[in-house]
């Protein structure tokens, strides 16, 4: 059978879920197949602990004269295992990205821990917004630039972010590009998730 997605490296499990993730997409999304495209993924922190980061596929989620993507990654990392040592894990994993019209400076948002709340006590670091207590309340802001990030971060965008279903997700953005995922195996949940918020940013923001 033909597949519109590399299978090099995977188990006839992992290339049901990824076909099951396709088919999802087509089903929910007007998605083609891109070229080779270079999205520049190793400038992004989130992926910065992966000891190797192979993209495996890329799929254009057309909207007008923004189009988002969806990105199926192949991401190697070391984990410490309690009686094992150091295992070498592979993973392969869905991450959304598009293009924003406004600069945002440097901004990393995940969902706040208590953890989060109590650092914030001591250390005030993360950006909040007054008029939006819902949103500062759900989410931990880390920015490089606060007059950037203020003013790019609009209603509709905080909108967009607090409608997110996944679990453990997280967004990083550089200036105009904005990426948002899971460290978690593919799944369609997740993947069409992903590809919302890509196809609501491309129309918003």
């Amino acid at each position: 059978m033909n597949y519109p997605f590399d299978t090099t490296g995977l188990c006839s499990e992992e290339i049901d879920r990824f076909h099951d993730t396709y088919q999802a997409l087509r089903e929910n999304f007007s998605i083609e197949v891109t070229g080779q495209i270079d999205f520049r993924l190793e400038d992004f922190e989130v992926f910065k602990h992966y000891t190797e980061l192979t993209l495996k596929d890329s799929y254009a989620i057309k909207h007008e004269n923004n189009d988002g993507y969806l990105l199926f990654i192949e991401a190697c990392f070391n984990a410490l295992g309690a009686k094992t040592g150091i295992n070498h894990c592979r993973e392969y994993q869905a991450w959304g990205l598009a293009y924003l019209k406004k600069d945002f400076g440097r901004v990393m948002i995940r969902l706040e821990t208590l953890a989060d709340k109590l650092i914030e006590l001591l250390h005030p670091v993360e950006l909040d917004f007054d008029e939006d207590k819902a949103f500062s309340d759900t989410f931990y802001v880390l920015v490089n630039d606060r007059k950037k990030a203020i003013a790019a971060m609009d209603r509709n965008f905080r909108n967009v972010v607090m409608d997110v279903r996944a679990d453990d997700f997280v967004i990083e953005i550089i200036n105009h590009t904005v990426i948002i995922g899971t460290r978690k195996p593919v799944t369609r949940e997740n993947a069409l998730h992903m590809a919302q918020f890509v196809a609501r940013i491309c129309s918003l923001c």
